[in-house]
């Protein structure tokens, strides 16, 4: 899965709030402060968090490592177009 700092550093990469993953992932602002927060999984809906990181993967964000070895992230920003 992805640790509650993947998902925050991913938010700061993206210049995105909390409100505006809530907003893009559906779920209430309390749900992803509960994720960001919480290092339990069992705390947290199981599709909540996959929620988050399909949203954050959506926008260009790579999740590497594991939780418990070297968590991190990429990001993958659009190309801007060469013909122009």
């Amino acid at each position: 899965m992805i640790a509650p700092s993947q998902i925050r550093a991913a938010r700061a990469m993206l210049g995105w709030s909390a409100k505006t993953l809530a907003t893009s992932a559906g779920l209430s602002l309390r749900t992803i402060q509960n994720i960001e927060t919480v290092d339990d999984e069992l705390s947290v809906r199981r599709s909540s968090i996959l929620a988050v990181k399909a949203t954050l993967e959506s926008a260009g964000i790579e999740f590497i490592g594991a939780p418990d070895d070297a968590p991190g992230i990429r990001i993958h920003l659009p190309k801007p177009d060469e013909s122009e």
